[in-house]
């Protein structure tokens, strides 16, 4: 009996600080990621930085003033889009893919371009974002400005060849039909999966292009909130666990490039955001994918309104981080 009592108290002296700690255990190996954020004032934008900014502003404006609000609802919309997309990218690398799907009924298309990898061109990174936005939603952040991002970085890699191949997927239905098959990225991810590609990475641009300063203005799901900054200034990396190699090596490689703020989060897909993308897709089908983001609700006030407007669009900052992307993914 004496040495049973002698066992519990043992137990109770190293219990109690483990129970305590258990929260930072768990969220430690979620939360650890290589470099550091960068912390001060930003420098002087560079002259390809400042051609990227007028640029994203550009496509923003096409896509959210001049087309609007893009869904199912309103096919021609997403025809526009199409037509937008496609024109855009045909500057640079003439006929453009288009892959044509239908469900419940109707046809949409995903588009895509590729630049091939000038060492290792059986390595794919996919770079993607949706051109669809929920209705009564001119969509100018999200996600015209992923779109934009895609377009630009399209246009850069065109310019310096990369070692891998970059393909650059634009796809619909996010919106509407969201973890489904009805997503433009799951028809994509799965007709890679049949053809046996070798993708590397997939990122998944998604609402970037809202920042904010002030202290407060940046939310999270529960408990993450100890862990991250106040103030939305940052772009973020976000996928589920089994993304994380690929996460850290991005947000290694970004770190290095980009004189920016970044934060970065693996997570199981229970952890309320993680997922929110197409990347969701292609992590499913067992490919690494994460979203490069602004963290969408958790940050911008204006998400999935009428008011998701092209002047709520920081492009300056929307430029450093798409500069910063193309600066890494050789790295990555």
């Amino acid at each position: 009996m004496f040495r049973i009592k002698i066992g519990f108290k043992r137990l109770a002296a190293w219990t109690l600080p483990v129970l305590l700690l258990s929260p930072v255990l768990f969220i430690a190996p979620v939360l650890s990621m290589p470099g550091k954020s960068f912390i001060g004032p930003l420098p002087p934008l560079l002259e390809a930085e400042k051609q990227l900014s007028h640029s994203l502003r550009s496509h923003v404006e096409a896509l959210a003033s001049d087309i609007g609000d893009r869904h199912l609802y309103k096919p021609g919309k997403l025809s526009e889009s199409v037509s937008y997309i496609k024109a855009t990218l045909s500057q640079w690398y003439g006929k453009v893919e288009s892959q044509q799907f239908e469900f419940e009924g109707q046809l949409f298309e995903n588009v895509i371009a590729e630049c091939p990898g000038a060492k290792k061109p059986d390595e794919i990174i996919v770079l993607g974002a949706h051109y669809d936005s929920v209705q009564d939603c001119p969509g100018a952040n999200d996600n015209g400005s992923g779109v934009a991002a895609v377009l630009e970085l399209a246009r850069l890699f065109h310019e310096h060849k990369p070692e891998r191949t970059i393909r650059f997927v634009f796809f619909p239905n996010e919106e509407f039909f969201f973890n489904t098959e009805g997503m433009g990225s799951y028809q994509y991810a799965d007709l890679c999966k049949h053809r046996g590609d070798k993708i590397k990475a997939m990122l998944s641009l998604e609402t970037i292009g809202y920042y904010n300063d002030s202290k407060g203005s940046q939310k999270y799901p529960p408990g993450l909130g100890f862990f991250y900054p106040k103030q939305g200034d940052f772009i973020a990396f976000v996928g589920t666990s089994g993304s994380r190699s690929a996460i850290k090596r991005m947000v290694k490689a970004f770190r290095k490039s980009a004189q920016f703020p970044s934060e970065a989060l693996s997570a199981p897909a229970f952890i309320p955001g993680v997922d929110w993308s197409d990347h969701q897709a292609f992590a499913r089908l067992g490919y690494p994918a994460f979203m490069v983001t602004d963290t969408a609700p958790y940050r911008y006030p204006y998400y999935h309104t009428p008011e998701d407007t092209v002047d709520k669009i920081d492009f300056d900052r929307t430029a450093r981080v798409v500069y910063g992307l193309y600066r890494a993914l050789p790295l990555f």
